[in-house]
């Protein structure tokens, strides 16, 4: 019985796979004619299959961006950025479309040493540095090895040295993708979908407005409460807005 399990799981497996590849084909060919809204079409119902890709988000950015859609093309844009840190052309792309965006909103200073941990930390996204970390465990284990069976002296030190430097750099890799995990878990960016929403010192809709926020801008939600979301932004401004203004990049 549970072969026969296992046996239907991978053929739907397969058929949803093939699916997919001809909805992103389909897709592909439309967006190569200029029909941006059946590209987005096909792209989103391969979403909804549960597929999630950096190129899968990448395409539905453009489709969007194609159609002067400010909003849908920035938070497509950040979600294959999410999937894909520091691609040149995902950040190229995004920053056209920010420049699109009415808001522009001055990050808040940094110091030197926040700059250094962002600039280092952020080379890989967690999953990445847990990799590394891996392949230095595995490369100490076989360097480790290699050291009994060696004869001479000198590519004893040599072999010993590099293993002891591929644990430095695994326990390292290890610290970098906790703290990358930490980040990702702390951080929860949205990007507003309304053409101007009311940002409220409290929430509820009698509340006084403190600042305006237009599509297309991004924000960090801090906490949610009967239908409205406690937001912060790039300098450092915070408020609440209705949940539904905005779009949470993380649901995948």
């Amino acid at each position: 019985m549970k072969s026969i399990l296992t046996f239907i799981l991978v053929i739907f497996s397969f058929s949803v796979q093939a699916q997919n590849d001809a909805l992103f084909s389909k897709a592909t060919d439309a967006y190569n004619s200029a029909d941006y809204n059946k590209a987005i079409e096909s792209y989103l119902a391969i979403i909804e299959t549960g597929r999630h890709s950096s190129e899968l988000y990448f395409n539905l950015g453009n489709s969007y961006y194609k159609l002067n859609q400010i909003a849908p093309s920035i938070y497509y844009y950040e979600k294959a950025l999410l999937l894909k840190p520091n691609d040149a052309e995902i950040i190229n792309n995004l920053g056209y479309a920010q420049n699109m965006a009415l808001d522009a909103i001055e990050l808040m200073p940094e110091t030197g040493l926040s700059k250094i941990y962002k600039e280092i930390t952020g080379r890989l996204s967690f999953d990445q540095w847990g990799y590394a970390a891996v392949i230095f465990v595995i490369l100490f284990v076989i360097l480790y090895i290699v050291f009994y069976f060696l004869e001479y002296a000198t590519q004893k030190r040599i072999t010993f040295i590099t293993s002891l430097l591929s644990l430095v750099l695994a326990v390292v890799s290890t610290v970098f993708a906790f703290l990358q995990y930490s980040d990702f878990q702390a951080d929860n960016p949205a990007i507003v979908f309304d053409n101007e929403i009311k940002v409220t010192s409290e929430p509820n809709k009698k509340s006084q407005a403190v600042f305006t926020l237009h599509e297309g801008t991004k924000v960090y939600v801090l906490e949610e409460l009967k239908g409205y979301k406690k937001i912060r932004i790039a300098d450092g401004q915070t408020g609440w807005l209705n949940s539904e203004s905005i779009k949470v990049l993380r649901d995948f």
